[in-house]
């Protein structure tokens, strides 16, 4: 084989970044033409095909993801380098986060806090609807994906999803709403809910919940956005139906009140990658630190349990 063309794997790492050959030949300020013949010629250098073209975008091959896993690797290393010689200090790392636009920012914070204000590392964090954001990861434009549900996984999209955190679901008031002790069963059969829009999970289970038992709620809001259905709970337009860590700092300040933790409901939260012969260090630390905090939390829920016999939720009656 002839000696690799390193102008040809920057062609072609361009491509595969931007999945898209006219958007690779902008950001390389070259004819679109220019940018085909080099990745034809190192197509030819190295004996196999790297992209298929669907429609007008271009996927990568079996052979296409490894070449990248490799020109990562290599671009990489060519970047500090150049830091180091121009004796730009230390080489910053950069993790591009994806997180669905409705997410919990609270639980992102969390995962994200071990490299947050970290000198050596530069955060990029974009915000959208999964379908977007799962393709933005297909084509290596992210690093890793955090969401509360999974996109569709195929052998075309072999997506690693990772379970990161899991948090019980509350339900919560201003405090004016909740100075009659009830318990939990009352209050969603008295009080106007502010709930997750039908379509979510953490909705579905709520409406299970909710049959089982013979009750139906009213609504007062249906949103999609944990922030806002958070904001509605504070302005008391109802009792809000939310993951734990959502309400974290109203609870802690008196804001908001936890009247019950719902039964057997719970949400849980996912770091999304994909597979790589170079996984990047800080998705696998970042994960493994997660998964670790969340082994920690489940023991001692556990533990808690066994000591107290279970729960007894603000407001419930025993």
């Amino acid at each position: 084989m002839s000696h690799l063309n390193y102008g040809h794997l920057q062609y072609f790492w361009a491509v595969a970044r931007e999945g898209h050959l006219t958007r690779a030949a902008e950001s390389l300020h070259v004819s679109q033409s220019a940018v085909s013949a080099q990745i034809r010629r190192l197509e030819d250098s190295l004996g196999c095909r790297l992209f298929e073209r669907v429609g007008r975008r271009m996927v990568l091959t079996d052979a296409g993801q490894r070449a990248l896993d490799h020109a990562d690797a290599i671009f990489g290393i060519g970047q500090r380098l150049q830091r180091a010689v121009q004796g730009a200090g230390a080489a910053r790392q950069v993790l591009r986060v994806g997180a669905l636009s409705t997410l919990s920012r609270n639980f992102q914070l969390a995962f994200l806090s071990p490299v947050l204000g970290r000198a050596d590392v530069t955060v990029a964090i974009r915000t959208g609807p999964l379908p977007a954001l799962s393709r933005m990861l297909g084509r290596h434009q992210i690093d890793v994906l955090l969401a509360n549900s999974l996109p569709a996984r195929d052998d075309a999209t072999p997506w690693i999803a990772e379970r990161v955190a899991s948090q019980p679901v509350n339900l919560v008031g201003h405090p004016a709403r909740l100075r009659q002790a009830r318990d939990w069963q009352r209050l969603i059969a008295e009080e106007p809910l502010v709930a997750p829009t039908a379509d979510s999970v953490l909705r579905a289970d709520f409406d299970l919940l909710t049959t089982r038992l013979g009750i139906t709620p009213t609504f007062a809001a249906e949103v999609d956005d944990m922030a806002m259905l958070r904001l509605l709970a504070r302005a008391d337009v109802g009792l809000g139906i939310v993951p734990s860590i959502v309400v974290r700092d109203e609870v802690a300040s008196g804001i908001l009140v936890e009247a019950a933790q719902l039964p057997d409901l719970h949400e849980d939260f996912y770091a999304i990658s994909l597979p790589r012969e170079f996984p990047h260090p800080l998705v696998a630390s970042l994960t493994a630190d997660a998964k670790s905090r969340l082994s920690r939390g489940t023991d001692a829920r556990r533990a808690g349990k066994g000591a107290s016999g279970g729960r007894t939720p603000r407001g419930t009656r025993r």
